[in-house]
């Protein structure tokens, strides 16, 4: 663990914390409020938030889990 000697520094970091919580939290009411006004246009939120998710997703890792879905769905006799 590091020594807390320059209290200066540590307040500094957690200044820039705070403020970045902040802005965080002003973003995520941002993308509520888009989702809400999606909803209010007749969109599926739920439906946009799987579309994002997947758009976001890391391909090679999205592939990975859809063919692990894809066997454990044809196991079930789900295919």
């Amino acid at each position: 663990m590091a020594t807390i000697g320059d209290n200066s520094q540590l307040k500094s970091i957690l200044e820039r914390i705070n403020r970045l919580e902040d802005q965080k939290k002003e973003v995520s009411q941002d993308i509520t409020e888009v989702y809400l006004e999606a909803k209010g246009n007749g969109l599926n939120p739920k439906a946009l938030r799987v579309i994002v998710r997947k758009q976001r997703a890391d391909a090679k890792k999205a592939a990975e889990l859809q063919a692990d879905v894809d066997a454990y769905m044809a196991a079930l006799g789900m295919a």
